[in-house]
Order: C-alpha cells, then sequence, then structure tokens
C-alpha cells in the first residue's frame, strides 16, 4: 500500500513521468491532424520524424554529463525544455520546419528519460522502495489523459497549433512539480580513478528487453489513432480513446503489477507478459470496427505493461551495487532507442503494408522478449 509519505518523497520524479506521458499522449492523439496539416502520408509522415530518435539517442550519450553539472536543477529544466520542445511541432507553418522541432522533442525527452530513471532507482535504493512500477504507471496515466484530452479539443475544433501549446503548459507545471531540495542523482559517471567496476551483459539484455517493450509500445500508442480513423473509419474522438485505452490499461495493469512484483519470478512474468501483448497486437491488426480494435489494445497493455519495468528492476536488482545508476543508465539509452525508433519505424511498415501490417509486426517483435527473458535469468550469479 502506496502511503501519502511515500508519494510526497516520489512526487518530483513522478511529475516527470507525468509530463512526458501526458506529452507523447497529446502527440499520438493530434498525429491525425498533424499528418493533414504537412499533406504527407504514412511513410513520409514516419520519415519526417526520423530525426526525433537520433535526437533523443545523442542527448542521452550527455544526459549523465548535463545531471552531474546541474545537480538538482537538471530534472527540471529537462522537463521544461521538453514541454517547450512539444509546443513546437504545431507551430510548424511549412514541412521542414517539422522535423526539426521534433527534433527539439525528442533531444529534450532523451534528457529527460535517463534522469527521471535514475532518479527513481536512486529514491529506491536510498528508503529501500519499490517505485519503478509505479512511475511508469503515472506515464500511462498521462499518457492517457493527454490523449483524451486531445480528443475533446480537436472535437471542439482546435487545431493542432493549439492543442500542443496547451499541453506545453500543463508540462510546464510538471516541470515546476520535479523540482526538489536535494534531487542530486549520484552514480551516473564513471568514476575517473579505475575504480569502476564492469557492467556486464545485464544492462545490455535488460535494455534490450525495454528497447523491445517500448518500440510496440510507443509505436502501437503514436499510430492507433489513425488506424482507427482511416483504416476503420472512425471519428477523432473515437481515434484519440485509441492511445487512451492503451496507456490507461497499462497504467491500471502497472499498478497491479506493483503488487506481482515479490510473488511472481520475474522472468516467468517477462514471458506471459509477451504473450499477451502479442495477443493483444493481433486481435487490433485484424479488428473491422473500433470496438475491436480497443480490445486489442487493452489486452496488449495488460501484456506490455510488466515488461519495461519488470527489466529495469532486474538491471538494478542484477548489478553491482556500485554499478547501479550507470548500468540503469545504460539500459535506459537502449531501451529508449526503440521508444523512439518504434513509431517512424511502424510508419514506414504502414506507409509500404498498411496499418494492420504494422501490428502484425509488432507482435512478433514483442515475442522475442522470450528469448531475451531466460539469456537474462542466466546472469544471476
Amino acid at each position: 500500500m502506496l502511503s501519502p509519505a511515500t508519494l510526497a518523497y516520489s512526487r518530483p520524479a513522478l511529475a516527470a513521468f507525468g509530463a512526458m506521458g501526458v506529452l507523447w499522449g497529446t502527440f499520438a492523439a493530434v498525429l491525425p491532424d498533424l499528418k493533414a496539416m504537412l499533406g504527407v502520408d504514412e511513410a513520409q509522415l514516419g520519415l519526417l520524424i526520423f530525426l526525433t530518435p537520433i535526437a533523443a539517442i545523442s542527448a542521452m550519450l550527455v544526459a549523465p554529463a548535463f545531471g552531474a553539472a546541474l545537480g538538482r536543477v537538471a530534472l527540471p529544466l529537462a522537463v521544461a525544455l521538453m514541454a517547450v520542445g512539444f509546443a513546437l511541432p504545431g507551430q510548424a507553418s511549412v514541412i521542414w520546419m517539422f522535423p526539426l522541432a521534433m527534433a527539439c522533442a525528442g533531444a529534450a525527452t532523451g534528457l529527460t528519460d535517463v534522469l527521471m530513471n535514475a532518479r527513481v532507482a536512486a529514491m529506491e535504493t536510498a528508503r529501500g522502495l519499490h517505485l519503478m512500477n509505479l512511475a511508469h504507471a503515472v506515464y500511462s496515466f498521462g499518457y492517457a489523459g493527454g490523449a483524451i484530452l486531445t480528443g475533446v479539443m480537436r472535437g471542439a475544433g482546435w487545431g493542432p497549433d493549439a492543442v500542443m501549446a496547451t499541453m506545453a503548459g500543463i508540462g510546464l507545471v510538471c516541470a515546476a512539480l520535479s523540482i526538489e531540495a536535494d534531487g542530486r542523482i549520484d552514480g551516473l559517471r564513471k568514476p575517473k580513478d579505475g575504480t569502476a567496476f564492469p557492467l556486464g551483459l545485464v544492462p545490455v539484455i535488460g535494455g534490450g528487453i525495454v528497447l523491445i517493450a517500448f518500440m510496440t509500445e510507443n509505436a502501437a500508442e503514436n499510430w492507433s489513432a489513425l488506424h482507427i480513423e482511416k483504416t476503420l473509419g472512425g471519428s477523432p474522438e473515437e481515434g484519440a480513446l485509441g492511445p487512451a485505452a492503451l496507456a490507461l490499461t497499462m497504467g491500471f495493469a502497472r499498478l497491479g503489477g506493483q503488487g506481482l512484483a515479490g510473488r511472481v519470478n520475474p522472468f516467468t512474468l517477462l514471458r506471459v507478459g509477451a504473450v499477451i501483448a502479442a495477443i493483444g497486437a493481433l486481435i487490433a491488426s485484424q479488428a473491422s470496427a473500433p470496438v475491436g480494435a480497443y480490445a486489442g489494445f487493452i489486452v496488449m497493455g495488460i501484456g506490455a505493461s510488466v515488461l519495461a519495468p519488470t527489466a529495469f528492476s532486474l538491471v538494478g536488482q542484477l548489478a553491482r551495487p556500485e554499478a547501479r545508476a550507470r548500468a540503469i543508465a545504460r539500459a535506459t539509452l537502449l531501451g529508449y532507442f526503440g521508444y523512439f525508433v518504434g513509431p517512424p519505424l511502424l510508419g514506414v511498415i504502414a506507409g509500404a503494408f498498411g496499418l494492420r501490417a504494422a501490428f502484425v509486426w509488432a507482435a512478433l517483435l514483442v515475442g522475442m522478449v522470450f528469448l531475451l527473458a531466460p539469456m537474462l535469468a542466466r546472469q544471476r550469479t
């Protein structure tokens, strides 16, 4: 049971997770309007957002130095930059401005990703708490809230410029809430005296699982509205419910996963979650009406919800204590590569073969967790 004291203690990190959820949920739900504004097809849109992962991964590489240099203000500043970055795509009046705007949003998200996950890991270590599932649940609820509110604004006739600027304001509020008296993240940088422990394969394999989880999760969230509106003929409000259904399900399932964390073998949890997520993606791919797609996204959300938090938690448990922060940062870097690459890659597949085929591909991809889970289990000593 989460106590008020625990929630108050974790509030700064949870605000960062919530901000990221709100902003990416907004982007997913407004994507059909951005596509219409730019006058492009799915494949072209996927290429236009391809600078986003490049900028994000580049920012993740400098995030440890950014965090070490700015100390407790690093996370709030990264969240504020992310909020401002997400206001820009809706203001892109010409097509060449859009990829630059998305690159700004991606870079700020990359900084925030590394810092907020490392901060949660530091909080868990400092007080012996389990916060990772809660933090990722807050992201999911923020994503759902952003998608639903965006759907309401789109239904009222708001354009993408007004929608994204409004939601950026919410992101700035979250940035203010992420300020704390002592928010330093120790251990992000490798010691210069040669005493650092090697990280080994734990963050590589664990990060690979997070990569697959985030690639399928974020790709489905970003393209679900378009699938419902274009493939299934749904309205803008019905389209916005696609990412919202997936995110809400993942939020509640992650809260449930917090209770399962100490009761179910985590490697079994990974494999079962992968099967359920794959089934959900296949259901969504074969849906003939929006309600069928919603059912698929709900099933997919239940399965996918446990993959990334469980993998992050295992990386923290299996890494040496002295190298835990660096191991989680490495896993985050690998994992969020999938977070950013997933949507444009799914867009390219959708442009070539259709959105139904893209969700079949997502189902096949998440099945690879079956191979990685036992490999991670073998890293136990």
